[in-house]
């Protein structure tokens, strides 16, 4: 069973959490698929990764691997390509502005790194974003290197796992949790970095004519659709509300793929 003390997210006593993905979820753009497109091996062999990823071929570990030792550019430069080039998702700011003030913690599970996802919320939503708990791999030196050396910085993963952040490691506490005090887990993605959030949440937002959609319906993970942070937080709002089960929410997904309207 989970334990309050070692959950941050239950601090305030919750009725919700909102853990998400961050790149191309919260985010228009995936900063380390934009490292790997503009600076490093770029598209057509980064997209094969992921293909090889959902098909088992590799895991998501070495193929992240692979893009990033990619890009050998000096680790400050890159983050300040992302600044300049990483766009929010229109919706999110409204969301979580809605979260503070309803008492719904936003937890971001990452497979990026830390550095660069504090930088980038910083910049897109400002102090506020130092109130969002971030999960995620980190920055090293590479051997005989510093950061801001050409070819100087190297990833280093959260955990063990072929994931090199397995999710459900964060999620599965919340969820082991007495059923008076669990919170509703939400969670939203939109790749093969979250397969191993995938099946850990009361409802999972897949983003539309994205590689988790396909997932999903493969292993038949229920989840819901969602275009833009507009969506989910309707959607969240009535669930929080009572207006709607998260059981009918989590139904959807299969509908919307059946009528052609996932997006894949």
């Amino acid at each position: 069973m989970g334990s309050i003390q070692d959950l941050p997210a239950m601090k305030t006593n919750p009725k919700a959490i909102f853990f998400t993905d961050f790149d191309g979820t919260i985010t228009l753009q995936d900063s380390n698929d934009y490292m790997t497109d503009n600076i490093g091996y770029g598209v057509e062999k980064r997209r094969q990764g992921n293909i090889d990823t959902l098909e088992g071929k590799i895991t998501f570990r070495d193929s992240f691997q692979e893009m990033l030792d990619s890009v050998t550019a000096p680790f400050p430069e890159c983050i300040d390509l992302l600044v300049k080039n990483i766009k929010l998702d229109p919706g999110f700011k409204d969301f979580f502005e809605w979260t503070l003030e309803n008492n719904v913690p936003v937890v971001v599970l990452s497979s990026g790194m830390v550095p660069v996802i504090r930088a980038l919320l910083k910049n897109l939503i400002g102090p506020d974003s130092e109130k969002i708990e971030v999960v995620a791999n980190d920055v090293k030196a590479r051997p005989g290197k510093k950061i801001d050396e050409e070819n100087g910085w190297d990833i280093q993963f959260h955990d063990e796992s072929g994931f090199g952040h397995d999710k459900s490691l964060t999620l599965r506490p919340y969820g082991q949790l007495p059923d008076d005090i669990r919170p509703i887990m939400f969670y939203a993605g939109d790749g093969v970095s979250d397969l191993s959030a995938a099946r850990e949440s009361d409802l999972l937002f897949a983003k539309k004519g994205k590689d988790l959609i396909n997932y999903c319906v493969r292993e038949e993970i229920p989840f819901t659709v969602f275009a833009d942070f507009k969506s989910i937080a309707a959607k969240v709002k009535e669930i929080v509300e009572g207006k709607v089960t998260v059981k009918d929410a989590a139904q959807d997904g299969f509908k919307q793929y059946k009528a052609g309207e996932a997006g894949v």
